[in-house]
């Protein structure tokens, strides 16, 4: 059995997190190996393939608008 070397293209972004809920997200994940980057990626092939889950992205609203674009 040959294990393929999977080729992935990668875009290097900045964005801005709100620090609390950043925390909140290492703390809930600081025993698992799931990451910042892992969650993006997952909720980014979401949004593009699931129509329920960005309508639901959507329409959350449990955020505090503080002059960023949430």
């Amino acid at each position: 059995m040959y294990i393929q070397e999977v080729i992935m293209d990668y875009k290097l972004t900045s964005v801005k997190i709100l620090k609390k809920l950043y925390r909140d997200f290492k703390t809930k994940t600081v025993e698992t190996e799931f990451t910042l980057q892992k969650l993006v990626n997952r909720s980014m092939d979401l949004y593009v393939l699931d129509s329920d889950f960005k309508n639901k992205i959507h329409s959350y609203n449990n955020l505090i608008p503080s002059g960023s674009r949430l």
